[in-house]
């Protein structure tokens, strides 16, 4: 083969990859003047490649689109980036938009093409967004509510029942205590499951050692012991971290029984550690415990674990279960870096 004929069919195998792609392609001249585009960016235009070859790139384009896409290049030219990356509204032939993203770059070395971009349609993901932002808002609404128009008729429950503790001894008041209780109960981790997912506050740096017996002091921990193994300082949004930690120790004691025994430690290659010698988590329900409403315990709300890996995925960390030392559950949180 000769090196012309050589050429053409490298050609030809590079039109046939750019003809199967699902995203536009085009490349334009060092003027801007479109050079080729593929099946895929005239389908998108709404027009044919004829009338689109020849034409200055940028009269296909809102003002808003030029715009972007001359701040784009100059940072290419600039060396700031090698590929450009811009979203946008993107123009058919009759005048109707859809998001995109493009992508483009500069081809060193050639004379008759400056650079050469590809657009992906994502519309789609858009709507996902627009969705999940909606949720978002709802679920917002939803810790409001929840954290006020229950928490008041609760609270006046509460006290009403205190007053008829006064007037009279029934057997029937410590039950409806403890389904106040419960409610309660529900109430928080509802509250604190809908807003786990939430950015964080800026982190600061914590020390485990202090914000463990913090936690301790949140919980009814009844007769169980704590012990802390070793200490670790690390940058976390403190409250969180505590409201983790106090679901470990809740989650301890309610299966370890009340004279538990949790230790919690740093791990050598990174992260902590919060174990217990209760009777543990058999290995084919370790997954199972991170999901919400699991619960093996009467009169678990099921929500706890849940928010516990929320916290920790909000964070950037790992979670997992598995057997501890003693035989009780271990609950290892990884990805934590140390503070310097």
């Amino acid at each position: 083969m000769t090196d012309r004929s050589r050429e053409e069919t490298d050609l030809r195998r590079y039109e046939t990859v750019l003809e199967s792609l699902d995203d536009g392609v085009y490349a334009v001249d060092p003027e801007g003047v479109i050079v080729y585009v593929n099946d895929r960016y005239a389908e998108m235009k709404n027009t044919g490649r004829e009338e689109l070859l020849g034409t200055h790139i940028y009269e296909w384009a809102t003002d808003e689109a030029a715009r972007k896409a001359r701040r784009a290049r100059e940072e290419v030219d600039a060396g700031d980036r090698d590929v450009g990356v811009i979203e946008y509204d993107f123009q058919t032939a009759a005048g109707e938009t859809f998001p995109v993203e493009m992508r483009f770059a500069r081809v060193p070395e050639d004379d008759g093409i400056d650079r050469v971009g590809v657009i992906r349609d994502i519309t789609d993901r858009k709507r996902n967004e627009e969705e999940l932002r909606r949720k978002n808002e709802r679920l917002d609404e939803f810790a409001s509510i929840v954290s006020h128009d229950l928490r008041n008729p609760l609270n006046v429950a509460t006290g009403r029942l205190e007053l008829l503790r006064e007037e009279c001894d029934s057997s029937q008041i410590d039950d409806i205590e403890r389904a106040h209780d419960r409610m309660r109960s529900l109430v928080d981790d509802l509250l604190s499951l809908a807003r786990a997912g939430d950015e964080l506050d800026e982190a600061e740096r914590v020390e485990l050692d202090a914000l463990v017996r913090a936690a301790w002091r949140n919980v009814a921990t009844r007769d169980a012991t704590l012990r802390v193994d070793g200490d670790l300082a690390f940058s976390a949004d403190e409250s969180r971290l505590v409201g983790l930690l106090e679901n470990l120790i809740r989650n301890a004691i309610e299966h370890g029984g009340d004279e538990v025994t949790v230790t919690v430690g740093a791990l050598a290659d990174g992260g902590f550690y919060l174990a217990d010698d209760g009777p543990g988590i058999p290995e084919d329900h370790r997954e199972a415990v991170f999901e919400s409403g699991y619960t093996t315990v009467e009169g678990g709300t099921g929500f706890g674990l849940g928010i516990v890996e929320q916290v920790a995925e909000a964070h950037g960390w790992r979670v997992h279960v598995t057997e501890g030392t003693e035989g009780g559950a271990r609950f290892e949180v990884r990805g934590v870096e140390p503070a310097e």
